[in-house]
C-alpha cells in the first residue's frame, strides 16, 4: 500500500517582523486576477512562523512549511532562508 499523505503546504515570502521570541512574521504575496474587471493585482497575507533560534532577519526571503498548530496563530515553521537581506550597516 502506497503512502497517501499529502505534501505539506509551502510558501515563499519576505520576513517583515522579528520582534517576538522564536517567531517571525512573513508576508506572502500572490498575483491574482480580479473577477469582474480582469485586472491583475497583488494580494499580501501575513503569517506567523516558528523560527527556533531566531535565525531569520528582516528582509530575508524565506520558505515556510505548514505544520501542526503551535499556538493560537502559528501554523508554519521556517523551512529555509533562500536569500539573505542585504547588509544595511555596510557603511
Amino acid at each position: 500500500m502506497e503512502n497517501t499523505t499529502p505534501k505539506p503546504q509551502t510558501f515563499n515570502g519576505t520576513v517583515v517582523k522579528t520582534a517576538m521570541k522564536d517567531t517571525i512574521t512573513v508576508a506572502v504575496d500572490r498575483y491574482v486576477k480580479h473577477a469582474k474587471y480582469k485586472k491583475f493585482h497583488t494580494r499580501t497575507k501575513k503569517y506567523l512562523v516558528h523560527d527556533a533560534g531566531n535565525t531569520a532577519k528582516v528582509g530575508d526571503q524565506v520558505t515556510i512549511v505548514s505544520c501542526r498548530p503551535l499556538s493560537k496563530l502559528k501554523r508554519f515553521t521556517l523551512g529555509a532562508i533562500t536569500k539573505a537581506a542585504a547588509a544595511a550597516d555596510a557603511e
